[in-house]
């Protein structure tokens, strides 16, 4: 049975360090989102913002050198999420980043190299 699987509330932006202040800058002075939460002053700094209905996250990222879009999928059962994408094929990357313990979910890459969180809901 084929797991059910709907668009998270996350929007993930890692940009590279020499980018990050002035990517900032676009959201919050020029386009005027509103800022969820500022970020702080270390290497890998976030800062938050209101995106519609989702969150967008801008992430500071050290040793990338352009930027990347990921994206959240939440599923009814991740387990049976992980299992359905191996089938398809699909590539886990869970070494692109540590999630929490006890965190029910993975990430994965699209083809195309975009990595989604896939999350149980």
């Amino acid at each position: 049975m084929k797991p059910a699987f709907e668009a998270g509330q996350n929007i993930a932006m890692k940009v590279p360090v020499h980018e990050y202040d002035q990517t900032v800058a676009f959201y919050k002075d020029i386009l005027g989102f509103e800022v969820i939460e500022p970020s702080s002053s270390n290497e890998s700094a976030s800062t938050t913002f209101k995106f519609g209905d989702k969150v967008l996250w801008i992430d500071k990222k050290p040793n990338i050198s352009h930027a990347e879009i990921w994206l959240e999928v939440v599923t009814d059962n991740y387990e049976a999420a992980s299992a359905y994408f191996e089938k398809q094929g699909c590539i886990r990357r869970d070494e692109i980043e540590s999630l929490p313990d006890g965190f029910n979910g993975f990430w994965l890459s699209s083809p195309a190299n975009i990595i989604h969180l896939i999350s149980q809901d």
